[in-house]
């Protein structure tokens, strides 16, 4: 019952903002504003989602009937939302919202979630199921580069609440540091599919957090990044998407190899990486349709449109690439105005990706 309550709640509430679909007027043309009334469509998806229990695909490794609890009493912080990555980066978009408007209209009620969940002892809780043996690996490593991400994003939030909430996260994002930089001297290989275990899109995002606040992990990043793709070329980007992508691998590591190498450098590489899609990215991909939104795996595909404009905008602006640019936009544009937040299988976490595409493309 408290499942099939919190499911209609959200799709009553999301109605009366979305009526089924963005409206054609909110679509973006020559550049992204991202507005207080943008702000207003995103945030209730993730503010009605952080807390919403069921339905929710644990993924966790039962090594005996203790591990069998509801998901609030596993993870006390991240326990909606469907999945634990996607509570996460649905409590990073709703400080996102706040840091970019502070007045923001919603701002005691979204404050009030994240202080009842992001505190030192369910945190805590939060650390005792990555120590346990059978879930050392959780949410390795997309869960883990979204966790940094809102560490990254409170650390940046110029609120008083912003510091305690940090302080309490810090232990729970120290730890998966350290477990992101383990892994990584025993991975020889990069994984480049276009799903979680992407490994450019897990090394970009916790580049952006360690560069700044982790030495030694921004270095190891450095280190494996080269090791794994400074030799590559032609690579075959027209093969993408396969069905179910929500990155792009071949964008995914463009976008990593931007951050880690200086620009004359990196445009030489981008030149092996991608012949001729400098120049001409609108030859190679064009955005992706979505068959049916209440499959979860079909849905992908409005991620992966999002997930390549937030790449499009962050080497377009880096290279002063106006095509670039306009094919972001064009991504960006496809799925936006068809967001459906009728769709739990979407809309729990979709505009987390939304809004890390306007972020990243937006002039102001």
């Amino acid at each position: 019952m408290k499942s099939f309550i919190c499911i209609m709640f959200v799709f009553v509430a999301l109605m009366s903002i979305f009526s089924c679909t963005i409206n054609n007027d909110s679509v973006l043309t020559n550049s992204l504003e991202y507005d207080l009334s943008i702000a207003e469509k995103l945030y209730l998806m993730s503010y009605e989602c952080i807390d919403c229990e069921y339905p929710n695909k644990l993924g966790q490794v039962l090594g005996s009937d203790s591990n069998l609890a509801p998901p609030r009493l596993l993870h006390p912080a991240f326990y909606g939302c469907f999945d634990w990555h996607s509570a996460v980066h649905g409590h990073w978009a709703l400080v996102t919202i706040l840091s970019r408007f502070p007045n923001f209209e919603h701002r005691d009620d979204i404050v009030n979630k994240l202080t009842t969940n992001i505190t030192a002892e369910n945190i805590q809780v939060e650390m005792r199921f990555f120590d346990d043996e059978n879930n050392k690996n959780f949410e390795r490593t997309y869960g883990w580069a979204w966790l940094f991400k809102l560490d990254e994003a409170l650390r940046e939030w110029d609120d008083p609440i912003a510091d305690s909430l940090q302080r309490n996260l810090a232990p729970l994002t120290d730890m998966l540091a350290d477990k992101m930089i383990g892994f990584l001297d025993l991975l020889n290989h990069p994984i480049r599919v276009g799903e979680h275990t992407n490994t450019a899109f897990a090394l970009s995002f916790a580049y952006d957090y360690a560069q700044k606040y982790n030495a030694d992990l921004a270095a190891k990043i450095e280190e494996k990044a080269k090791a794994y793709y400074i030799n590559d070329k032609e690579y075959p980007i027209i093969w993408e998407p396969s069905g179910f992508d929500f990155l792009s691998p071949g964008l995914q590591e463009a976008s990593l190899m931007l951050k880690i190498l200086p620009e004359k450098e990196f445009k030489s590489w981008l030149n092996r990486f991608l012949p001729g899609f400098e120049n001409s990215p609108q030859k190679y991909l064009t955005p992706v349709d979505v068959t049916d939104r209440s499959d979860g795996k079909l849905a992908h595909l409005d991620g992966l449109n999002f997930s390549r404009a937030w790449c499009f905008f962050e080497m377009g602006i880096a290279l002063n690439n106006t095509n670039m640019m306009a094919l972001g936009i064009e991504h960006f544009n496809h799925s936006f105005v068809k967001m459906d937040s009728s769709e739990y299988a979407g809309s729990h976490w979709l505009a987390s990706f939304a809004n890390y595409a306007l972020i990243k493309g937006s002039t102001k």
